[in-house]
């Protein structure tokens, strides 16, 4: 028989313990396969406004995928190899040369990797148009795809993952000539049971601490970013976790391991002297690759929470932009009018209500403020207290302002705590060509009741005031709508601003919302879709990790079947075992992106609790399988 027929022989007889390998390369060959083809997609470019920035995000994303996808295969190729130490060293004493081993093991791998990318690619182009309908549906386009299979996709395809499996293969090749006969045979033994310095783990807790504290800091405020500068700091949280998180598992968790096996009544219960002492003896070797999986974690739940929040948070952050559904400046009232019968025509819409809102735009130097971006001197939009309670009345809003003299209150929906404008206690100057008058703010909203695109921040003044003012000055008709319906006005939106001059500061609901969508969908799409692969990636390392540890385990196993112990209690011995492995990387990663989320929604200034939870939940249930599909091989091999 040739060493291919073997080769093939190889795959068919052991391919449950290569089915999870195979299967990953298959689901990312599917996913790369998907984002080539939909950057070629045609009915993305002609249906969608930003084709070109699509195109490029998914050129990124492919991009980041390869090198992810390459490093798991290469790591699953090891893993694999070292598994089949004893397999090799048994073909070594039989008089097999390592170079036919080598190639034995080349074909093997190469032969998966080609079976893997026809099915892929199959898989792939049956689902093309799914992933389209999904892409189109989170962009917020209701459109059904066409069955299209890229000729330009697969080639690439194909080019890209015969590089990595041809790559891989030589690992695997070149990982034989570095095994020596007596390594092979006591692979087994590899395992070290660790010594626990106090020191080194308190000196994890302190690292990982200091991490925290600096990603929780505020930027604006804080002197240790100051001091560390802005562009280095983030590097700083990054290596202090990461080698916290090593340390944590090295070391502290080792130390807590030998505290608990000093608890005696605890330590002889049932078998849990055998399932301590396999984790201590354990850690050495899985400290690097739990360490791995905490940080792949992180970085899977932290940017995956952080582009879901972007998809939940859409609909209000359009409101805050736009609490008016169309809003724009009075210019003409011929042509006001005809905008009013438009919407009145549109059968899909009824109007909620129509407001005509007098204002005067002011230009007002804020140098007073303290503002730490922007222009010294800003036009701000000026309305009296009656039609802000007017407006906040028909928004159903509960404040209402009484403001007297020269008191002002400020609306500023984009407000950042640290660099908008010190408000509330200062006081600026309004020039009304021979008037002036100096206003304080005695209130800071932030909110605004009319489209801030259209009249930026707006300042409410007590009612004489605006009456004098107004005197001095031509005032301004802003035209603001609010009507059913707001998330489908695509069509009205279109036809009222072929209506409109350049000059009319138009803003809307729906096309802020549009853009959200199609932005936050995209982000989206690409964020799951990577984290998905991510995870199956970091839940197949800890399955490979430990069905090595089961076949060395075997043995061990078999010895306590004899001496009495019944395959009940030795399930239960897997099972924390196991558990103990999946939960502390898991743990650690959702801690860790935690910290980096709550950072995030500082600096965003935005609530991300919900979709976070949301994330983590799918997350720990997508784990949770690995991890009883892991319980249940690894008895399956020591028991068989």
């Amino acid at each position: 028989m040739t060493l291919f027929g073997i080769a093939r022989k190889n795959i068919r007889k052991n391919f449950t313990n290569y089915f999870l390998y195979f299967s990953s390369m298959i689901f990312s060959i599917v996913i790369y396969f998907t984002f080539v083809s939909l950057k070629y997609d045609e009915m993305i470019a002609a249906t969608t406004e930003s084709s070109t920035r699509i195109s490029s995000v998914f050129n990124a994303a492919s991009f980041v995928l390869i090198i992810f996808v390459a490093i798991f295969i290469w790591y699953s190729n090891s893993f694999f190899t070292r598994k089949r130490k004893k397999e090799i060293g048994l073909y070594s004493l039989l008089g097999v040369r390592k170079k036919q081993i080598g190639r034995l093991l080349f074909y093997e791998n190469f032969l998966m990797g080609i079976i893997a990318l026809f099915i892929g690619i199959l898989l792939g182009s049956v689902l093309s148009k799914f992933f389209v309908t999904i892409l189109m549906k989170v962009m917020g386009y209701d459109v059904i795809a066409n069955f299209a299979v890229s000729s330009a996709a697969i080639i690439n395809t194909i080019i890209v993952f015969i590089l990595i499996t041809v790559i891989t293969s030589f690992h695997g090749y070149r990982l034989i000539y570095r095994f020596k006969l007596i390594d092979l045979f006591q692979a087994d033994k590899e395992g070290e049971e660790l010594g626990a310095s106090f020191f080194i783990a308190v000196l994890s807790i302190i690292f990982i601490g200091i991490g925290y504290w600096l990603a929780l800091q505020n930027i604006l405020e804080s002197e240790a970013w100051r001091k560390i500068g802005i562009m280095l700091t983030p590097l700083v949280i990054i290596v202090s976790v990461i080698l916290g998180t090593y340390l944590l598992f090295n070391t502290l968790i080792v130390y807590l391991l030998k505290l608990s096996k000093k608890n005696k009544r605890k330590l002889w219960k049932g078998i849990n002297l055998i399932s301590t002492s396999q984790l201590l003896y354990r850690m050495k070797g899985n400290a690097r690759t739990l360490t791995i999986i905490a940080i792949l974690s992180a970085t899977t739940l932290t940017a995956v929470g952080a582009s879901y929040s972007l998809y939940y948070n859409n609909k209000s952050n359009a409101e805050l932009a736009n609490p008016n559904s169309i809003m724009f400046i009075n210019h003409d009232e011929h042509i006001a009018n005809k905008v009013n019968d438009k919407i009145l025509q549109e059968g899909n819409h009824e109007i909620i209500y129509h407001k005509t809102i007098p204002t005067m735009q002011i230009k007002v130097d804020t140098s007073s403020l303290n503002s730490k971006m922007g222009e010294i001197i800003q036009e701000y939009t000026i309305i009296s207290t009656k039609t802000f309670n007017e407006m906040a009345g028909l928004q159903e809003r509960k404040d209402h302002l009484s403001l007297e003299g020269n008191n002002a209150a400020v609306l500023d929906a984009g407000y950042y705590e640290g660099l908008s404008p010190e408000y509330v206690g200062s006081s600026i100057p309004l020039h009304v060509d021979i008037l002036a008058e100096d206003i304080t703010f005695k209130k800071l909203m932030k909110y605004n009741v009319l489209n801030p695109k259209t009249a930026n921040i707006t300042v409410v003044i007590g009612d004489e005031l605006f009456s004098k003012l107004e005197k001095e000055t031509d005032h301004v008709n802003m035209e603001a709508y609010k009507f059913t319906n707001e998330s489908y006005a695509e069509i009205i939106n279109k036809e009222i601003e072929s209506i409109l001059p350049d000059n009319a500061s138009f803003s809307s609901f729906y096309n802020d919302y549009a853009l959200g969508m199609e932005t936050a969908g995209l982000i989206i799409f690409i964020g799951a879709f990577l984290g998905l692969v991510f995870l199956a990636a970091t839940g197949s390392i800890i399955y490979f990790k430990q069905l090595t540890e089961a076949n060395s385990d075997k043995e061990r196993y078999v010895i306590l079947h004899k001496i009495g112990v019944n395959k009940k209690e030795v399930r239960k011995s897997i099972a924390k075992q196991v558990f103990f492995i999946f939960a502390l990387p898991l743990l650690a990663g959702i801690a860790h992106s935690a910290v980096a989320l709550t950072a995030l929604s500082r600096l965003l200034q935005t609530n991300l609790v919900i979709p976070v939870f949301i994330c983590i939940g799918i997350y720990i249930l997508i784990y949770v399988i690995y991890y009883f599909l892991t319980v249940r091989t690894y008895y399956k091999i020591v028991t068989k």
